[in-house]
């Protein structure tokens, strides 16, 4: 059958639905990815087939510009109330809006049996329901406001639902969940389980992982994504600095050289690398330090590492709390916490020698370990479709 993937404008949106399409490639399935010029690196970095529609988005971009000078995300706006966690639809409302027909012809050419997109874009839904094609959203990881979004969003859809002879926002007619249950949030409606498998973008091993003696001190990843570009320098040298009274770890610390002169000096024990794809760093490592991205934390919850998440603003949030609630990790969710140094150093220690973080992170890739693999979905899916795909 022939697959079309729909993606919002943000490569970090699109990875977790990657290895649904290596599954759906390896059963003899037809599959491409719409997406703006934003994604298309991502795709292609999967091995998969995109067409290019319209400009690029430029999301990093236009959440920089919404920033005060030198602040970064949690400091200009602090954490959310739960209640308006679904205004972040009307972000990707706006957008749908304005690109629909573009992905709606690329659909019509197309001709899909099955459209799978992530749980913000609605453009997928518009296109399934003119075409009558079922849709799959596949969430991200711990899904705090998809629904609550969905549901926000669908008056101000109205009259565009109305001109393509629509009720209203359809619903998806299926939503795959990655997240294991212990982890989801307990208020997100269930989906059907997929285990979460991997994938940060493609990329080279770093030589010395394999050429160096093996660590001698506990390894600590520390990553902040894009938050770094949105000014998280002070933040990555808040933690960098924490180290200095850690001589017993090593830290690993994810940065682009265009921030090294700008975060200074660091002390021995940590070493300042270019990104590179984070399931390739975690095998050898003890810990995660991170911004609470949903790939990241997925990512270290399959290799079952403890997790310190600093979170910025979105579904971080959510991901922070449930990592602390399920024992495998330590949540600080303020930005002066954030910017002590003196307190991160305290519980980046907590993590690695405190009682049961090391094993509620071991039970929890075990959880992920036992949900369906994606090529499981993927008969099961076949079989939803039933007789309407073209074989």
């Amino acid at each position: 059958m022939r697959v079309l993937f729909v993606s919002t404008p943000s490569p970090t949106h699109f990875t977790p639905l990657v290895s649904l399409a290596w599954a759906l490639r390896s059963a003899g399935h037809d599959v491409v990815v719409a997406c703006q010029p934003d994604v298309v690196g991502a795709v292609a970095s999967a091995g998969l087939n995109a067409v290019s529609i319209g400009e690029a988005f430029g999301g990093e971009a236009r959440l920089l510009a919404g920033l005060p000078a030198g602040q970064r995300p949690l400091e200009a706006r602090p954490r959310p109330p739960r209640e308006t966690m679904g205004g972040y639809g009307r972000v990707w409302m706006a957008h749908a809006l304005s690109v629909f027909d573009d992905y709606l012809d690329v659909a019509r050419r197309y001709r899909p049996d099955l459209i799978v997109s992530d749980p913000l874009e609605y453009c997928a839904l518009l296109v399934g329901g003119v075409l009558g094609v079922p849709v799959v959203q596949h969430r991200w990881g711990v899904d705090v406001f998809s629904g609550m979004a969905r549901r926000e969003v669908r008056p101000a859809f109205g009259p565009m639902c109305e001109r393509l002879g629509l009720p209203e926002l359809p619903e998806p007619d299926v939503v795959l969940d990655p997240c294991p249950p212990s982890l989801q949030d307990p208020e997100t409606e269930p989906g059907w389980p997929i285990r979460f498998v991997p994938f940060n973008g493609n990329g080279t091993l770093p030589p010395w992982l394999y050429t160096e003696p093996a660590a001698s001190r506990p390894r600590v990843v520390v990553t902040i994504g894009g938050s770094l570009a949105l000014n998280g320098v002070p933040l990555m040298r808040s933690i960098l600095r924490a180290f200095e009274s850690l001589p017993h770890l090593e830290a690993v610390a994810t940065v682009d050289a265009a921030y090294r002169d700008e975060i200074g000096p660091v002390a021995a024990n940590v070493r300042m690398i270019d990104p590179v794809p984070l399931h390739l760093l975690l095998d050898k490592c003890a810990a995660v330090v991170h911004h609470g991205g949903a790939g990241t934390t997925m990512t270290a919850g399959a290799f079952g590492l403890p997790q310190l998440v600093l979170a910025q603003l979105a579904d971080h949030f959510g991901h922070g709390d449930r990592i602390a609630q399920v024992g495998a990790g330590i949540a600080v969710d303020n930005a002066d916490g954030q910017n002590d140094s003196g307190l991160l150093a305290g519980e980046i220690d907590r993590l690695l020698s405190g009682p049961g973080f090391a094993e509620a992170a071991r039970d929890l890739a075990e959880e992920i370990r036992r949900m369906p693999s994606p090529a499981q979905v993927t008969a099961d899916l076949v079989a939803r479709v039933g007789g309407s795909a073209r074989q």
